[in-house]
């Protein structure tokens, strides 16, 4: 970080689009339009969050099929699951925090215990607000990974959850989409890239280097391999937007070899893509150090996105200092 920038955003409902990034608004609230108008089964409900979730695209263009539940979470699921259980298919926004600690209980029970097909839809999630720890969902994937059923997805960018939404809607079982909304980068269209539910993808290939990414990381991670390449560091990205099932099939491959292998999620280094990772390569008896990009173990600060996301690591330059410290 050079100083004199002046880094600001909304603390709330921050961007984390560069300046000049090319960026798709709402993707999800537009992709649910379009998978609605396939398949009438799918409904929307949230919990007085639809205009910062996205949902308020859907509200406008179904409101026969929209459901407006107000600050009730707990309410918010329960009502999905009866809705999943007439052969309806519910898609239920709201903050990822409200989500894993308020209504943990209710998912669970209601949602993954009987298996049916409710889509939890959290938006904030990691360090995508400046709020602070009241709305900073560092632990949700922490949280949800322990839910069997629960399917887990942590989406780059506008492409993954464009392409994600109809096959989540397809998918028979319960899902969780940690929702990156309003003006999200478009990065994955430039790499010949398919989101498939379930997969990781190789986006490039390096013989230094492989970062093993998911979430927003996986655009700073592209970022980070670029600017090593200035550096004369040869740097793999593998993109895991599903976290749970994990495709350790693809991910191993690239662990196990004699490359500097790191981690880099929106998510504390506790319970989520770090975690997946080294249990996955320490039951196949592959013995690779993997090194671990995340958020600390504590409660964050309030404040500007690109500050936090410097002072935290998940900044581009912090990934690149982190690699050349490594080798």
């Amino acid at each position: 970080m050079t100083s004199g920038t002046k880094l600001k955003t909304s603390a709330m409902i921050a961007s984390f689009a560069d300046p000049g990034q090319k960026t798709t608004p709402a993707p999800f609230g537009h992709a649910l339009v379009e998978a609605a108008r396939r398949d009438d089964r799918i409904v929307g409900l949230t919990a007085d969050l639809g205009k910062y979730t996205d949902m308020h695209i859907f509200a406008q263009a179904f409101p026969d099929r929209f459901f407006q539940m107000g600050m009730a979470e707990q309410l918010l699921f329960g009502a999905a699951a009866g809705m999943a259980e007439t052969g309806l298919v519910p898609f239920a926004s709201t903050y990822s925090v409200f989500a894993a600690r308020r209504a943990y209980d209710f998912i669970c029970l209601d949602i993954a215990e009987p298996n049916l097909n409710v889509n939890v839809v959290g938006g904030l999630p990691g360090l995508t607000t400046g709020y602070g720890p009241s709305h900073q969902a560092t632990e949700d994937m922490a949280i949800f990974r322990g839910m069997p059923n629960l399917t887990i997805v942590d989406p780059c960018d506008s492409v993954d959850i464009e392409q994600a939404v109809p096959q989540l809607a397809e998918h028979p079982g319960p899902t969780y989409l940690r929702l990156l909304r309003g003006n999200v980068p478009t990065v994955l269209d430039e790499y010949d890239y398919r989101f498939e539910l379930g997969k990781a993808k190789v986006l490039r290939g390096g013989a230094d280097v492989v970062l093993i990414s998911s979430g927003l990381m996986t655009m700073r991670a592209l970022q980070a391999a670029e600017q090593l390449a200035t550096h004369h560091v040869d740097v793999a990205v593998v993109h895991t937007p599903t976290i749970k099932p994990f495709d350790a099939e693809t991910v191993l491959a690239q662990v196990d070899s004699d490359r500097l292998v790191l981690t880099c999620e929106n998510h504390t280094v506790v319970g989520g893509l770090f975690e997946t990772v080294a249990g996955a390569a320490v039951r196949r008896g592959i013995g690779t150090q993997i090194t671990p990009i995340g958020l600390p173990d504590e409660f964050l600060a309030a404040g500007a996105l690109p500050t936090l996301h410097e002072r935290y690591g998940l900044s581009t330059a912090r990934i690149v200092a982190t690699v050349l410290e490594r080798l």
